[in-house]
C-alpha cells in the first residue's frame, strides 16, 4: 500500500497573516473571559502592540521573493509595501479608535479583532497571484468592513451605513466574481501568469469577448471597492454614519487593497491588454476626480467633504494606473501609503472636535478652533495642505509623480485635468481652515482632550505627511523597488 504524501508548503509568505489571525482569535478570548462591562484599552494596547511586531516580521521580508501554495500566493517587495501601508492605517486607526468608541458607548472588546481580520484580508489581496486567493482576501476584507461600518448598533445613521454597504458591497461582488469567472472561461486557469502567458500567445486577444468582458467586469467590481465613478454611490452615506475611527481606515486601507489587487491583475496578468484598459481608466480617472471634487464643494457635514474628498483621490491614483509606467505606478504606492497618514490624521482631528453623538459634525463648527486650540489647527492645517496637493507635503509629490506617469506616457490632457482637479479641491480644503482661523469662535472646545495614543498617531500623521514631501526618496525609492519585478 502507497504511502500517502503530504506536500510540503512553505508557510513564509504568509507568516503575518497567520500572525495577525493568531493575534485576533486571541484578543476575542480575552474579551470573552474578562469582566464585563469594564474598559477596553488594553484590547487597543495589545492590538497596537501586535501591529508593530506585524510591521517588524513584515519588513524583514523585504527583497525576497517567495512563491507558495502552488504559485498562488508570493512574498515579494509589491506584497511587502503594501502591508505596511495597510498596518499603517490599521495601528493608526486603533490609536484614535478607544476613546471615541468609549465617548459614544460602543467600545465593544470584538473592534479591534474585527480590524485586525480586515488587514488579513487586505494582505492576501495584495499577496495573491491567483484570482481566487484575491477574491479570498477580498471577502475576509469586505465582511468585517461591513460590521465596522454598522458598529455603533444604537445609532441610526451607523446601522444605515452598514446595510448600505453590505448591499452596494455584495451586488460589487458579483460584477467581481462573474468577471473572473470569465477570465477564467477565456484562459482555462486562474493563476496570473498563466493567464498572462496564454492571453501572451492570442493573435487578438481584444477581440476575444469572454476575456474582454471579465476583464471589464473584474474593473466594475474592484471600482467599487476603491470608490471610483460612477460607483462610488454608496462611499458619502457609509463615512458619515460609520464610526469616525471607521471612516477613517476604510478610506486608507482597504482603497490601498483594492489598488494593490487592480495592479496585481491588470499588470501582471493582463498586459498585453494593455491598451484595452488603460482607456477605459482614463475616462474613470477623469470621472472620479471631477466628480469628487464638484460634489464636494456643495458640502457642509465634514465627514462628507472628506468622503468626497476620498472619491476624488481615487481618481488621482487611477491617473497613474491609466499611463502604466514605472513613474505612474510607483507614485500609486506612494500615494496610497502618504493617503493613509493625511487622511487619517485630518478624521483624529475631527474625533477630538466631534462631541457626543457628533452633534457638531458641519464645517463651520470648526469655527475658532484656532484661537482656542492653536496646535490642533496647525496640525489639521498640514493634513489639509497635504491633501490638497500643496508643497512641501507628502500629498504633492505623490500628485507629481501620478501626473508625471501621465505626460511621460502621452496623457497629457489627462495631467492637465487632474492638476484643474487638484486646483479646485482646494477650494473646499481651504474653507476649512477659513473657519478655523478667520471665524469668530461659537464654542470654548473644553470638552476636547488629547489622550496619549490620540498624540502619538498625529505626531506619527503629521511626520508621514511632512517627511516623505521633504525628502522624497524616503519612501518614493522603496516605491520603486517594490514594482521591479510586476
Amino acid at each position: 500500500m502507497d504511502m500517502l504524501s503530504i506536500p510540503v508548503v512553505n508557510m513564509t509568505p504568509i507568516l503575518p497573516e497567520i500572525f495577525l489571525s493568531v493575534l485576533a482569535m486571541a484578543l476575542l478570548l480575552i474579551n470573552v473571559f474578562a469582566p464585563s462591562g469594564g474598559q477596553k484599552s488594553y484590547l487597543a494596547y495589545i492590538s497596537f502592540i501586535g501591529i508593530v511586531a506585524t510591521a517588524v516580521l513584515v519588513g524583514s521580508g523585504w527583497g525576497n521573493h517567495i512563491e507558495s501554495f502552488n504559485g498562488s500566493v508570493v512574498l515579494d517587495n509589491f506584497a511587502t509595501f503594501f502591508k505596511i501601508t495597510f498596518l499603517v492605517a490599521a495601528g493608526l486607526t486603533v490609536l484614535i479608535s478607544d476613546k471615541y468608541m468609549e465617548r459614544e458607548g460602543c467600545n465593544h472588546g470584538e473592534l479591534y479583532p474585527l480590524i485586525l481580520f480586515a488587514v488579513v484580508g487586505m494582505m492576501l489581496m495584495a499577496s495573491g497571484t491567483d484570482l481566487m486567493t484575491i477574491f479570498l482576501g477580498l471577502e475576509v476584507m469586505s465582511i468585517t468592513l461591513y460590521v465596522l461600518a454598522g458598529f455603533n448598533r444604537a445609532n441610526k445613521k451607523s446601522n444605515e451605513a452598514g446595510l448600505k454597504y453590505f448591499l452596494l458591497g455584495a451586488f460589487s461582488t458579483g460584477f467581481m466574481l462573474y468577471g473572473m469567472a470569465l477570465i477564467y472561461g477565456a484562459t482555462g486557469t486562474t493563476r496570473l501568469y498563466k493567464i498572462a502567458e496564454i492571453v501572451g500567445q492570442m493573435t487578438q486577444p481584444s477581440s476575444n469577448v469572454l476575456l474582454l468582458a471579465g476583464m471589464l467586469l473584474t474593473m466594475t467590481g474592484f471600482a467599487f471597492k476603491i470608490a471610483a465613478a460612477p460607483f462610488h454611490m454608496w462611499t458619502p452615506d457609509v463615512y458619515e454614519g460609520a464610526p469616525t475611527p471607521m471612516t477613517a481606515f476604510m478610506s486608507a486601507g482597504p482603497k490601498a487593497a483594492g489598488f494593490a489587487a487592480l495592479l496585481r491583475i491588470f499588470l501582471v496578468a493582463l498586459p498585453t491588454m494593455q491598451v484595452e484598459w488603460s482607456q477605459v481608466l482614463w475616462v474613470m480617472a477623469v470621472l472620479t476626480m471631477t466628480v469628487g471634487n464638484i460634489t464636494a464643494l456643495r458640502q457642509d457635514n465634514i465627514k462628507r467633504v472628506l468622503a468626497y474628498s476620498s472619491i476624488a483621490h481615487a481618481g488621482y491614483a487611477l491617473v497613474g494606473f491609466a499611463a502604466g509606467n514605472g513613474t505612474g505606478i510607483a507614485g500609486i504606492l506612494f500615494y496610497m501609503l502618504s493617503y493613509a497618514f493625511m487622511n487619517i490624521g485630518a478624521f483624529a482631528i475631527i474625533i477630538l472636535v466631534a462631541k457626543k453623538g457628533e452633534s457638531n459634525g458641519n464645517v463651520m463648527d470648526f469655527a475658532g478652533l484656532a484661537s482656542k486650540r492653536p496646535i490642533l489647527a496647525v496640525v489639521m492645517t498640514i493634513f489639509l495642505f497635504s491633501l490638497a496637493g500643496m508643497p512641501p507635503t507628502a500629498g504633492f509629490i505623490g500628485k507629481f509623480y501620478l501626473f508625471s506617469g501621465a505626460v511621460q506616457q502621452g496623457y497629457i490632457w489627462l495631467a492637465v485635468i487632474g492638476v484643474l482637479n487638484s486646483a479646485a479641491s482646494v477650494y473646499y480644503y481651504l474653507r476649512i481652515m477659513v473657519y478655523m482661523y478667520m471665524k469668530e469662535p461659537t464654542e470654548e472646545f473644553e470638552w476636547v482632550q488629547v489622550t496619549a495614543p490620540v498624540a502619538l498617531a498625529l505626531v506619527i500623521s503629521v511626520a508621514g505627511s511632512l517627511i516623505p514631501g521633504i525628502v522624497p526618496s524616503v519612501i518614493l525609492e522603496y516605491a520603486q523597488m517594490a514594482i521591479k519585478l510586476l
